[in-house]
Protein backbone atom coordinates (compact mmCIF):
# COMPACT_ATOMS: atom_id res chain seq x y z
CA UNK A 1 0.00 0.00 0.00
CA UNK A 2 1.30 2.98 -1.16
CA UNK A 3 1.85 5.83 2.22
CA UNK A 4 1.64 9.60 2.05
CA UNK A 5 2.63 12.27 5.04
CA UNK A 6 1.02 15.29 4.78
CA UNK A 7 2.86 18.03 6.31
CA UNK A 8 0.35 20.88 7.03
CA UNK A 9 -3.20 19.84 8.76
CA UNK A 10 -4.54 22.97 7.27
CA UNK A 11 -8.01 22.73 4.45
CA UNK A 12 -5.23 21.94 1.53
CA UNK A 13 -3.72 19.30 3.66
CA UNK A 14 -7.23 17.70 4.99
CA UNK A 15 -8.42 17.62 1.67
CA UNK A 16 -5.39 16.18 0.12
CA UNK A 17 -5.95 13.58 3.03
CA UNK A 18 -9.78 13.08 2.40
CA UNK A 19 -8.95 12.44 -1.54
CA UNK A 20 -6.11 9.79 -1.62
CA UNK A 21 -7.45 8.13 1.68
CA UNK A 22 -10.77 7.46 -0.20
CA UNK A 23 -8.52 5.75 -2.88
CA UNK A 24 -6.44 3.40 0.00
CA UNK A 25 -3.51 5.41 0.19
CA UNK A 26 -2.10 5.21 4.13
CA UNK A 27 -2.12 8.88 4.67
CA UNK A 28 -0.61 10.28 7.91
CA UNK A 29 -1.23 14.50 8.49
CA UNK A 30 1.14 15.96 10.54
CA UNK A 31 0.38 19.34 12.08
CA UNK A 32 2.37 21.73 14.29
CA UNK A 33 -0.01 23.14 15.88
CA UNK A 34 -2.35 21.54 18.96
CA UNK A 35 -5.31 21.81 16.32
CA UNK A 36 -6.29 21.68 12.72
CA UNK A 37 -7.60 24.27 10.28
CA UNK A 38 -4.78 25.83 9.80
CA UNK A 39 -5.82 29.79 9.20
CA UNK A 40 -9.09 28.52 9.20
CA UNK A 41 -8.90 27.78 13.10
CA UNK A 42 -10.12 28.76 16.48
CA UNK A 43 -8.59 30.15 19.56
CA UNK A 44 -10.01 29.26 23.30
CA UNK A 45 -11.45 32.53 24.43
CA UNK A 46 -9.70 33.35 28.14
CA UNK A 47 -12.76 34.72 29.82
CA UNK A 48 -15.35 31.74 28.86
CA UNK A 49 -13.40 29.29 27.35
CA UNK A 50 -15.44 28.96 24.45
CA UNK A 51 -13.92 28.47 20.77
CA UNK A 52 -13.59 32.06 18.93
CA UNK A 53 -12.65 31.74 15.27
CA UNK A 54 -9.30 34.05 14.59
CA UNK A 55 -11.08 35.39 11.53
CA UNK A 56 -14.37 34.52 10.32
CA UNK A 57 -14.55 32.27 7.14
CA UNK A 58 -17.44 32.39 4.45
CA UNK A 59 -17.83 30.58 1.24
CA UNK A 60 -20.25 31.03 -1.50
CA UNK A 61 -22.24 28.42 -3.78
CA UNK A 62 -19.59 28.74 -6.45
CA UNK A 63 -17.25 26.70 -4.46
CA UNK A 64 -18.05 23.51 -5.49
CA UNK A 65 -15.01 21.45 -4.52
CA UNK A 66 -15.28 23.21 -0.73
CA UNK A 67 -18.79 21.89 -0.35
CA UNK A 68 -17.45 18.38 -2.08
CA UNK A 69 -15.16 18.30 1.10
CA UNK A 70 -17.35 18.99 3.58
CA UNK A 71 -20.37 16.34 2.45
CA UNK A 72 -17.50 13.97 1.70
CA UNK A 73 -16.28 14.22 5.86
CA UNK A 74 -19.55 15.41 7.03
CA UNK A 75 -19.51 18.44 8.00
CA UNK A 76 -21.60 20.55 5.39
CA UNK A 77 -24.79 20.43 8.18
CA UNK A 78 -22.71 23.02 10.00
CA UNK A 79 -22.76 25.30 6.86
CA UNK A 80 -25.75 27.91 7.28
CA UNK A 81 -26.70 29.44 3.87
CA UNK A 82 -27.34 32.99 4.10
CA UNK A 83 -29.93 33.80 1.30
CA UNK A 84 -29.85 37.45 2.44
CA UNK A 85 -27.00 39.80 2.43
CA UNK A 86 -27.63 42.96 4.33
CA UNK A 87 -25.43 46.11 3.08
CA UNK A 88 -25.25 49.48 5.41
CA UNK A 89 -24.22 53.12 4.89
CA UNK A 90 -23.05 55.51 7.53
CA UNK A 91 -26.51 56.82 7.77
CA UNK A 92 -27.89 53.61 9.04
CA UNK A 93 -29.95 52.82 6.00
CA UNK A 94 -30.11 48.78 4.71
CA UNK A 95 -30.08 47.07 1.67
CA UNK A 96 -31.47 43.87 0.80
CA UNK A 97 -29.73 41.80 -1.64
CA UNK A 98 -31.46 38.65 -2.51
CA UNK A 99 -31.82 36.56 -5.88
CA UNK A 100 -34.92 36.34 -7.52
CA UNK A 101 -35.92 32.82 -9.12
CA UNK A 102 -34.82 34.03 -12.28
CA UNK A 103 -32.19 32.81 -14.16
CA UNK A 104 -28.63 34.22 -14.07
CA UNK A 105 -27.40 36.97 -14.30
CA UNK A 106 -30.81 38.17 -14.15
CA UNK A 107 -31.72 36.87 -10.81
CA UNK A 108 -30.01 39.96 -9.25
CA UNK A 109 -31.14 42.49 -11.21
CA UNK A 110 -33.95 43.01 -8.29
CA UNK A 111 -31.27 43.38 -5.97
CA UNK A 112 -28.73 46.03 -7.58
CA UNK A 113 -31.63 48.15 -8.38
CA UNK A 114 -32.69 48.34 -4.96
CA UNK A 115 -29.61 49.13 -3.28
CA UNK A 116 -29.92 52.54 -1.40
CA UNK A 117 -26.00 53.58 -1.76
CA UNK A 118 -25.77 53.80 -5.36
CA UNK A 119 -27.55 56.28 -8.06
CA UNK A 120 -29.45 55.27 -10.83
CA UNK A 121 -26.29 56.28 -13.18
CA UNK A 122 -24.12 54.63 -11.31
CA UNK A 123 -25.95 51.27 -11.19
CA UNK A 124 -25.72 51.46 -15.04
CA UNK A 125 -22.52 52.45 -14.62
CA UNK A 126 -22.10 49.00 -13.13
CA UNK A 127 -24.06 47.23 -15.29
CA UNK A 128 -22.10 48.09 -17.97
CA UNK A 129 -19.31 46.87 -16.56
CA UNK A 130 -19.70 43.66 -15.54
CA UNK A 131 -21.03 43.09 -19.49
CA UNK A 132 -17.56 43.99 -19.90
CA UNK A 133 -15.80 42.06 -17.54
CA UNK A 134 -17.92 38.83 -18.59
CA UNK A 135 -16.55 39.56 -22.07
CA UNK A 136 -12.86 39.75 -21.35
CA UNK A 137 -10.61 36.34 -21.68
CA UNK A 138 -10.69 35.02 -17.96
CA UNK A 139 -6.73 34.56 -19.01
CA UNK A 140 -5.58 37.81 -19.04
CA UNK A 141 -4.39 39.61 -15.99
CA UNK A 142 -3.63 43.76 -15.94
CA UNK A 143 -4.43 45.88 -13.29
CA UNK A 144 -7.76 46.30 -13.15
CA UNK A 145 -8.12 50.03 -11.69
CA UNK A 146 -6.95 51.47 -15.35
CA UNK A 147 -9.35 48.43 -16.65
CA UNK A 148 -12.27 49.82 -14.40
CA UNK A 149 -11.39 53.55 -15.70
CA UNK A 150 -11.56 52.87 -19.15
CA UNK A 151 -14.48 51.38 -18.77
CA UNK A 152 -16.34 54.21 -17.19
CA UNK A 153 -16.51 53.38 -13.65
CA UNK A 154 -16.14 56.84 -10.81
CA UNK A 155 -14.50 57.31 -7.77
CA UNK A 156 -17.86 56.36 -6.07
CA UNK A 157 -18.41 53.14 -7.94
CA UNK A 158 -15.63 51.84 -6.90
CA UNK A 159 -15.35 52.57 -3.59
CA UNK A 160 -19.59 51.60 -3.35
CA UNK A 161 -19.37 48.43 -5.23
CA UNK A 162 -16.00 46.89 -7.04
CA UNK A 163 -13.72 47.37 -3.64
CA UNK A 164 -16.90 46.52 -1.09
CA UNK A 165 -16.77 42.99 -3.17
CA UNK A 166 -13.49 42.31 -3.66
CA UNK A 167 -11.87 43.42 -0.85
CA UNK A 168 -13.97 40.77 0.99
CA UNK A 169 -13.73 38.45 -1.74
CA UNK A 170 -9.76 38.83 -2.59
CA UNK A 171 -8.56 40.48 0.44
CA UNK A 172 -7.49 43.29 -1.44
CA UNK A 173 -7.77 46.35 -2.52
CA UNK A 174 -8.99 47.41 -6.19
CA UNK A 175 -6.08 49.50 -6.59
CA UNK A 176 -3.56 46.11 -6.09
CA UNK A 177 -5.77 43.32 -7.77
CA UNK A 178 -5.62 42.22 -11.06
CA UNK A 179 -8.20 41.93 -13.82
CA UNK A 180 -8.41 38.01 -13.50
CA UNK A 181 -9.07 36.97 -9.98
CA UNK A 182 -11.23 40.47 -10.23
CA UNK A 183 -13.20 39.04 -13.12
CA UNK A 184 -13.56 35.46 -11.72
CA UNK A 185 -15.25 36.50 -8.47
CA UNK A 186 -18.48 38.64 -10.42
CA UNK A 187 -18.67 36.22 -13.41
CA UNK A 188 -18.20 33.13 -10.99
CA UNK A 189 -20.09 34.25 -8.20
CA UNK A 190 -22.41 36.40 -9.69
CA UNK A 191 -23.23 36.02 -13.24
CA UNK A 192 -22.80 32.19 -13.76
CA UNK A 193 -25.28 30.65 -11.84
CA UNK A 194 -27.99 31.70 -9.64
CA UNK A 195 -26.93 30.09 -6.30
CA UNK A 196 -23.04 31.26 -7.15
CA UNK A 197 -23.43 34.37 -5.04
CA UNK A 198 -25.21 32.48 -1.77
CA UNK A 199 -23.05 32.90 1.44
CA UNK A 200 -22.27 30.05 3.90
CA UNK A 201 -21.21 30.70 7.29
CA UNK A 202 -20.15 27.85 9.37
CA UNK A 203 -22.86 27.62 12.33
CA UNK A 204 -20.28 26.70 14.61
CA UNK A 205 -16.69 27.69 15.12
CA UNK A 206 -14.15 26.23 12.86
CA UNK A 207 -12.20 24.45 15.78
CA UNK A 208 -15.49 22.59 16.29
CA UNK A 209 -15.98 22.47 11.86
CA UNK A 210 -12.80 20.67 11.62
CA UNK A 211 -13.89 18.36 14.75
CA UNK A 212 -15.84 14.96 15.61
CA UNK A 213 -17.07 14.41 11.89
CA UNK A 214 -13.97 14.57 10.71
CA UNK A 215 -12.08 12.79 12.91
CA UNK A 216 -14.54 10.37 12.58
CA UNK A 217 -14.32 10.00 8.90
CA UNK A 218 -10.52 9.73 8.93
CA UNK A 219 -10.66 7.11 11.88
CA UNK A 220 -12.86 5.36 8.98
CA UNK A 221 -10.28 5.62 6.28
CA UNK A 222 -7.42 4.98 8.46
CA UNK A 223 -5.94 8.33 8.34
CA UNK A 224 -3.61 9.11 11.33
CA UNK A 225 -3.86 12.50 12.19
CA UNK A 226 -0.59 13.93 14.39
CA UNK A 227 -1.01 17.13 15.91
CA UNK A 228 1.84 18.81 18.22
CA UNK A 229 4.11 17.11 15.12
CA UNK A 230 6.00 19.98 13.80
CA UNK A 231 8.18 19.13 11.05
CA UNK A 232 11.75 20.46 10.82
CA UNK A 233 12.87 19.70 7.98
CA UNK A 234 12.55 17.47 4.61
CA UNK A 235 14.80 14.66 4.40
CA UNK A 236 16.67 13.85 0.53
CA UNK A 237 17.15 10.35 -0.78
CA UNK A 238 18.69 11.41 -4.24
CA UNK A 239 16.08 12.84 -6.51
CA UNK A 240 13.69 11.52 -3.91
CA UNK A 241 12.17 12.20 -0.46
CA UNK A 242 12.67 9.88 2.26
CA UNK A 243 10.62 11.53 4.74
CA UNK A 244 10.56 14.29 7.58
CA UNK A 245 12.31 14.83 10.50
CA UNK A 246 10.78 16.46 12.94
CA UNK A 247 11.09 18.93 15.83
CA UNK A 248 11.42 16.73 18.77
CA UNK A 249 14.48 14.73 16.79
CA UNK A 250 12.31 11.70 15.27
CA UNK A 251 12.38 10.79 11.56
CA UNK A 252 9.12 9.27 9.50
CA UNK A 253 9.36 8.10 6.05
CA UNK A 254 6.60 7.40 3.05
CA UNK A 255 6.66 6.93 -0.49
CA UNK A 256 4.77 10.18 -0.87
CA UNK A 257 5.28 13.51 0.92
CA UNK A 258 2.33 16.82 0.56
CA UNK A 259 3.78 19.94 1.77
CA UNK A 260 1.31 21.90 2.43
CA UNK A 261 1.95 24.59 4.50
CA UNK A 262 1.81 28.65 3.90
CA UNK A 263 4.04 29.76 1.33
CA UNK A 264 6.42 31.45 3.35
CA UNK A 265 7.20 28.00 5.11
CA UNK A 266 8.05 26.57 1.87
CA UNK A 267 11.66 26.65 1.55
CA UNK A 268 13.04 26.69 4.84
CA UNK A 269 11.63 23.36 4.81
CA UNK A 270 13.66 21.95 1.78
CA UNK A 271 16.99 20.49 1.80
CA UNK A 272 19.90 21.97 0.01
CA UNK A 273 19.59 23.15 -3.22
CA UNK A 274 15.97 22.30 -3.79
CA UNK A 275 14.86 25.55 -2.45
CA UNK A 276 16.62 27.58 -5.29
CA UNK A 277 14.47 25.17 -7.87
CA UNK A 278 12.44 27.62 -9.89
CA UNK A 279 8.88 26.15 -8.89
CA UNK A 280 10.20 26.63 -4.62
CA UNK A 281 11.84 30.10 -5.63
CA UNK A 282 8.40 31.42 -7.02
CA UNK A 283 6.40 31.18 -4.05
CA UNK A 284 9.22 33.50 -2.08
CA UNK A 285 8.01 36.39 -4.35
CA UNK A 286 4.30 36.68 -3.58
CA UNK A 287 3.73 38.93 -0.79
CA UNK A 288 1.07 38.97 1.83
CA UNK A 289 -2.04 40.73 2.59
CA UNK A 290 -3.20 40.97 6.12
CA UNK A 291 -7.01 40.65 8.11
CA UNK A 292 -8.17 41.92 10.95
CA UNK A 293 -10.79 40.69 13.42
CA UNK A 294 -11.89 42.59 16.01
CA UNK A 295 -14.26 40.29 18.74
CA UNK A 296 -16.01 42.29 20.95
CA UNK A 297 -18.83 41.16 23.72
CA UNK A 298 -21.67 43.65 24.56
CA UNK A 299 -24.26 43.64 27.48
CA UNK A 300 -27.01 43.66 24.73
CA UNK A 301 -27.89 42.87 21.55
CA UNK A 302 -25.81 45.62 19.45
CA UNK A 303 -28.08 44.23 16.09
CA UNK A 304 -30.83 41.48 15.23
CA UNK A 305 -29.24 41.21 11.65
CA UNK A 306 -26.99 38.19 11.64
CA UNK A 307 -24.35 39.89 9.58
CA UNK A 308 -23.96 43.22 7.76
CA UNK A 309 -21.52 44.65 5.19
CA UNK A 310 -20.71 48.08 5.88
CA UNK A 311 -20.45 50.47 2.68
CA UNK A 312 -17.93 53.32 3.14
CA UNK A 313 -16.91 52.70 6.60
CA UNK A 314 -13.98 51.36 8.40
CA UNK A 315 -15.18 48.01 8.66
CA UNK A 316 -16.30 45.80 6.30
CA UNK A 317 -18.41 42.88 7.65
CA UNK A 318 -19.93 42.31 10.92
CA UNK A 319 -21.00 38.68 12.22
CA UNK A 320 -23.51 38.41 14.32
CA UNK A 321 -23.08 35.14 17.23
CA UNK A 322 -25.67 36.49 19.52
CA UNK A 323 -25.40 35.85 23.61
CA UNK A 324 -22.86 33.58 23.47
CA UNK A 325 -22.99 33.41 27.52
CA UNK A 326 -25.40 35.02 29.78
CA UNK A 327 -25.24 38.69 29.70
CA UNK A 328 -22.73 38.76 26.99
CA UNK A 329 -23.44 39.47 23.55
CA UNK A 330 -20.82 38.43 20.68
CA UNK A 331 -19.97 40.09 17.44
CA UNK A 332 -17.31 39.91 15.09
CA UNK A 333 -15.87 42.78 12.88
CA UNK A 334 -13.71 41.94 9.84
CA UNK A 335 -11.49 44.30 8.34
CA UNK A 336 -9.84 42.81 5.22
CA UNK A 337 -6.70 44.32 3.50
CA UNK A 338 -5.79 45.53 6.72
CA UNK A 339 -2.56 47.36 5.54
CA UNK A 340 -4.30 50.93 6.89
CA UNK A 341 -4.09 50.08 10.37
CA UNK A 342 -0.86 48.44 10.57
CA UNK A 343 0.94 50.89 13.33
CA UNK A 344 -2.66 52.15 14.72
CA UNK A 345 -2.13 49.28 17.87
CA UNK A 346 -4.08 47.44 19.52
CA UNK A 347 -6.24 49.64 21.47
CA UNK A 348 -6.25 52.27 18.70
CA UNK A 349 -8.05 49.48 16.42
CA UNK A 350 -10.60 48.31 19.12
CA UNK A 351 -11.09 52.15 20.29
CA UNK A 352 -12.25 53.22 15.90
CA UNK A 353 -14.05 49.99 15.24
CA UNK A 354 -16.03 50.25 18.77
CA UNK A 355 -17.10 54.45 18.08
CA UNK A 356 -18.11 53.35 14.37
CA UNK A 357 -20.80 50.63 15.74
CA UNK A 358 -21.70 52.98 18.28
CA UNK A 359 -22.80 55.35 15.45
CA UNK A 360 -24.32 52.65 13.74
CA UNK A 361 -26.09 50.97 15.96
CA UNK A 362 -27.30 53.37 18.78
CA UNK A 363 -28.94 51.07 20.95
CA UNK A 364 -26.85 51.84 23.78
CA UNK A 365 -25.08 48.85 24.23
CA UNK A 366 -22.01 48.60 26.21
CA UNK A 367 -18.62 47.44 25.20
CA UNK A 368 -17.64 44.71 27.92
CA UNK A 369 -14.33 43.93 26.33
CA UNK A 370 -12.67 43.08 23.20
CA UNK A 371 -10.02 41.30 21.57
CA UNK A 372 -8.02 41.94 18.07
CA UNK A 373 -6.40 39.41 15.64
CA UNK A 374 -4.53 40.21 12.72
CA UNK A 375 -3.11 37.26 10.36
CA UNK A 376 -0.47 39.42 8.94
CA UNK A 377 -0.23 36.72 6.00
CA UNK A 378 -3.65 36.01 5.76
CA UNK A 379 -3.74 35.45 2.36
CA UNK A 380 -1.37 35.70 -1.13
CA UNK A 381 -1.93 39.49 -2.64
CA UNK A 382 -3.84 38.90 -6.04
CA UNK A 383 -1.84 41.15 -7.90
CA UNK A 384 -1.34 41.61 -11.63
CA UNK A 385 0.37 38.50 -12.91
CA UNK A 386 0.65 36.74 -9.97
CA UNK A 387 -0.05 33.34 -11.37
CA UNK A 388 3.72 33.65 -12.52
CA UNK A 389 4.65 32.66 -8.69
CA UNK A 390 2.47 30.15 -7.82
CA UNK A 391 3.87 26.49 -8.59
CA UNK A 392 2.11 23.84 -9.73
CA UNK A 393 1.13 20.68 -7.36
CA UNK A 394 3.74 18.78 -9.29
CA UNK A 395 7.13 19.31 -8.52
CA UNK A 396 10.58 18.04 -10.20
CA UNK A 397 11.14 16.49 -7.00
CA UNK A 398 9.66 12.92 -8.17
CA UNK A 399 7.66 12.25 -5.11
CA UNK A 400 7.22 15.74 -3.31
CA UNK A 401 3.80 17.61 -4.04
CA UNK A 402 2.73 20.58 -2.93
CA UNK A 403 -0.58 21.94 -1.80
CA UNK A 404 -2.21 24.95 -0.63
CA UNK A 405 -4.10 27.87 -1.61
CA UNK A 406 -1.34 29.75 -3.02
CA UNK A 407 -0.24 27.03 -5.51
CA UNK A 408 -1.51 26.96 -9.10
CA UNK A 409 -5.81 26.47 -8.51
CA UNK A 410 -7.06 28.65 -10.93
CA UNK A 411 -9.06 30.45 -7.87
CA UNK A 412 -7.69 33.33 -5.67
CA UNK A 413 -6.63 32.46 -1.77
CA UNK A 414 -9.83 31.15 -0.32
CA UNK A 415 -11.14 27.88 1.20
CA UNK A 416 -12.22 26.85 -2.56
CA UNK A 417 -8.90 27.37 -3.62
CA UNK A 418 -7.29 25.60 -0.76
CA UNK A 419 -9.34 22.77 -1.41
CA UNK A 420 -9.31 22.72 -5.13
CA UNK A 421 -5.23 22.34 -3.85
CA UNK A 422 -5.18 19.02 -2.16
CA UNK A 423 -7.36 17.42 -4.65
CA UNK A 424 -4.81 18.45 -7.49
CA UNK A 425 -1.84 17.18 -5.26
CA UNK A 426 -4.03 14.19 -4.58
CA UNK A 427 -4.24 13.44 -8.24
CA UNK A 428 -0.74 13.93 -8.95
CA UNK A 429 -0.08 11.02 -6.43
CA UNK A 430 -3.26 8.98 -7.65
CA UNK A 431 -1.64 9.52 -11.69
CA UNK A 432 1.85 8.43 -10.44
CA UNK A 433 -0.14 4.75 -9.25
CA UNK A 434 -1.97 4.30 -12.52
CA UNK A 435 -5.21 5.88 -11.36
CA UNK A 436 -6.61 8.49 -13.29
CA UNK A 437 -9.67 9.38 -11.06
CA UNK A 438 -10.59 13.29 -11.12
CA UNK A 439 -10.66 15.35 -7.54
CA UNK A 440 -11.32 18.44 -8.29
CA UNK A 441 -15.04 18.87 -9.49
CA UNK A 442 -16.73 20.49 -11.84
CA UNK A 443 -16.91 24.84 -11.71
CA UNK A 444 -21.09 25.52 -11.18
CA UNK A 445 -22.70 25.24 -14.41
CA UNK A 446 -20.67 22.59 -15.34
CA UNK A 447 -17.75 24.47 -16.85
CA UNK A 448 -14.35 22.72 -17.31
CA UNK A 449 -12.04 23.49 -14.42
CA UNK A 450 -8.99 25.63 -14.64
CA UNK A 451 -5.68 25.40 -12.84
Amino acid sequence: MTTALIVGGGLAGLAAASALARRGVRVTVLESRPRLGGRAGSFPDAATGLLLDACQHVSMGCCINLAHFARTVGIDHHLEPQPVLYFMTPDRRVSRFAADPWPAPFHLGRALLGAHYLTPVEKLRIAYGLVMLRQTSPDIDPPLRPWLDRHRQTARTLDRFWGVVLTSALNETVDRVGLKYARKVFVDGFMTHRDGFTVEVPRVPLGRLYGAELRDFFTRHGVEVRENAGVKDLLADGPRVAGVSLRDGSTLAADEVVLAVPFDRVRGLLPGAWADLPCFAAAGRLTPSPITSVHMWYDRAVTPLPHVVFVDCLSQWLFNRGETSPGEFYVQVVVSAARPLKGLGRDEVEKRVAAELARLFPVGAKLLRSKVVTEHTATFSAVPGVDDHRPAQATPVENLTLAGDWTRTGWPATMEGAVRSGYLAAEVILRRRGDATACVQPELGGRPRAA
